[in-house]
């Protein structure tokens, strides 16, 4: 029992085993899309001012009708059990994301909220940098379509913390396996790549 008086216990999404969905029929459909409609080989500056050989653009699955219903599918398995109450992230790559897996969630036992971060508070109206009706100590789940360095997660976080909720864990669709999933790791949030950037070249 806790002490009166002492910090809440900091409770940790637990994707230590791959999830279930890992190469069944819906992660191998979800993955060939990736593969046709994201992934691209050409030369481009990345969010993190790196440059790359390829591109991966999630947004041409996460906004696409089957791809959005597999994520969110996918997702919803690999959060039962896990200390979740609300799902998102800095826009926009989060927002089709947590649209996708709130609307799903709607038709199962545990319902979840979905937020949008913004890259900064607006200037006008309620001046909110989180819209939604995410709540102080609401547990949360950030996600993001692609992982690179993790900086532009990290900024998701760090608003939701500052927000009063609890961050359980990180969800990507793709790691670029450029270190982003590390350094998130070693700042202390458990992440659940669905895949890789190996696992869209092989």
């Amino acid at each position: 029992m806790e002490a009166a008086g002492s910090p809440p216990r900091t409770e940790r999404c637990d994707w230590t085993a791959a999830p279930a969905s890992r190469g069944d029929a819906a992660w191998e459909r979800l993955r060939a899309l990736v593969r046709e409609r994201a992934y691209e080989r050409r030369e481009v500056t990345l969010a993190s001012g790196k440059t790359s050989d390829f591109y991966i653009d999630g947004k041409q699955v996460t906004l696409d009708p089957e791809g959005a219903r597999l994520l969110a599918r996918i997702i919803l398995r690999g959060l039962d059990g896990q200390p979740v109450d609300a799902i998102g992230g800095l826009t926009i790559g989060a927002d089709p994301i947590a649209g996708a897996v709130i609307a799903a969630s709607a038709d199962t036992a545990r319902p979840l909220k979905g937020f949008i971060v913004r890259k900064q508070a607006k200037a006008h109206g309620k001046q909110r940098q989180i819209e939604g009706p995410l709540r102080g100590g609401d547990r949360v789940v950030v996600v993001e379509d692609v992982v690179t360095t993790g900086g532009s997660i990290l900024d998701a976080v760090r608003a939701v913390e500052e927000y009063g909720c609890q961050v359980t864990g990180i969800i990507v669709l793709v790691d670029r396996q450029e270190g982003g999933r590390e350094a998130l790791e070693q700042a202390g949030y458990p992440v659940w790549a669905i895949m890789t950037r190996r696992d869209v070249e092989e």
